[in-house]
Formats: C-alpha cells, sequence, structure tokens
C-alpha cells in the first residue's frame, strides 16, 4: 500500500525536497506525524509492504497544495492520501485576505478529491482536522483565527462525509490534553505540534485508519 501524506508545514516536518538529497533516507519523510505513523507501522508490519510518501510543503494553503496536486499526488499513484490542511487558510485570511474562505477552502478540497478518485476509483481518503490552540502570549489576531477555524474544520468534516474518507478529529483531542499539560507542551506556537503532539496526531490518525502498529 502507497500511502502519500500531503500539506502543510504540520505534515512537512523539515523533510529534504531537493532531488540532489533524494539518497539521504534520514529525512524523506521529515520529522512530524507522519514520520512517527511511519516507523511504527513499518516496524511492526513490515510483512504488509508499505510505501510511505510525504509531500507536504511548509506555509501552503489549500490553493497551493492543489497547485502542485497532479506532480505531488496524482503522479505517484497512492493507494491512500493523507491530507492535513487549513491552518494557512485561516491564519492567512485573516491577516490580510490572502488565503481561501471556508467557501473557497472547500471547492478547493473537492476539486482535489474528484481528481483523486478519477485517477483511481478505489483510492482511500483520510482528511485530518485542521486545529488551532491557544497559548497565553499568543497577539491579538489568535481570537479572530480560533473563531474561523470551526468553519474550517466544519468543512473538512462534511467533505469527508460526502467522500466516504476517515476523518481524523484533532481539536477535541488536543483541547481534552490540555487538562493533563499546558497548550505549549502539546501545540508550541498555536499551530505547529511539539513531539508529542505530533504523538498524538500520529496516534489517533491509526486509531481511525485501523491501521495500528502490532507489537
Amino acid at each position: 500500500m502507497r500511502i502519500l501524506f500531503q500539506g502543510d508545514s504540520i505534515t512537512d516536518g523539515g523533510r529534504y525536497k531537493d532531488e540532489a538529497k533524494r539518497w539521504d533516507l534520514n529525512h524523506q519523510i521529515g520529522h512530524a506525524y507522519p514520520y512517527v505513523i511511519t516507523s511504527l507501522l513499518g516496524a511492526t508490519r513490515a510483512g504488509e509492504c508499505f510505501e510511505f510518501i510525504n509531500r507536504g510543503v511548509s506555509g501552503d494553503t489549500a490553493a497551493r497544495m492543489y497547485a502542485r496536486w497532479r506532480q505531488d499526488a496524482l503522479c505517484l499513484k497512492p493507494d491512500l492520501i493523507s491530507i492535513l490542511i487549513g491552518v494557512n487558510d485561516v491564519c492567512s485570511y485573516v491577516q490580510d485576505g490572502s488565503g481561501s474562505p471556508p467557501e473557497r477552502f472547500e471547492k478547493l478540497y473537492r476539486l482535489a478529491l474528484d481528481e483523486a478518485l478519477e485517477e483511481n476509483k478505489d483510492i482511500k481518503l483520510v482528511l485530518m482536522e485542521p486545529f488551532i490552540l491557544k497559548r497565553g502570549d499568543l497577539d491579538e489576531t489568535w481570537t479572530k483565527r480560533a473563531a474561523l477555524m470551526p468553519e474550517y474544520q466544519a468543512v473538512t468534516r462534511r467533505v469527508a462525509q460526502d467522500y466516504g474518507a476517515v476523518f481524523v478529529p484533532t481539536q477535541e483531542k488536543l483541547d481534552a490534553l490540555c487538562q493533563q499539560r499546558d497548550a505549549s507542551y502539546w501545540v508550541w506556537d498555536g499551530c505547529h505540534p511539539t513531539e508529542a503532539g505530533h504523538g498524538v496526531l500520529a496516534l489517533e490518525w491509526m486509531r481511525r485508519t485501523g491501521l495500528m502498529p502490532k507489537f
């Protein structure tokens, strides 16, 4: 099964993108939740022949992801596409209006999935909910972002339902964990997870997809 991870910096995880560095296998999957998923499933389910590819790009909005969709998704012929996108749309829409509003965000999401299904009607889809957490030192724009984020979360849930995709909820899980440790323990700047936060995303992804490690 060829599993493709798509999204923004939360998925990117600092992976190498230079073709000249393809030899360096330490950095191809990045150091985010896809790395945790890859390491756990690769170690415990080696006989099932998973192949993992990360094409997340830091800073991507839905529009930017869609712009590279053929090269970085369709041409790779994945059996499963996992997407986490939305936080940059929220942030840039609040800051300067450059991000897609919820209505356009939904149109772009559906265009991408329609094209994936045209290429492979049996493709499996996993849509992860974008999220935001409150840190005490964040600026006043955080309130505007937090107010807008539920609309993008609702879009992601609705699109997942309409396309028969696995929906991976994240906001409620992270909110609950903030009762155990401060938000900065899970998400260091309001949107980018720490190592612990990426572990949470990976575990929730594996639970919801049913692809759990076999220890």
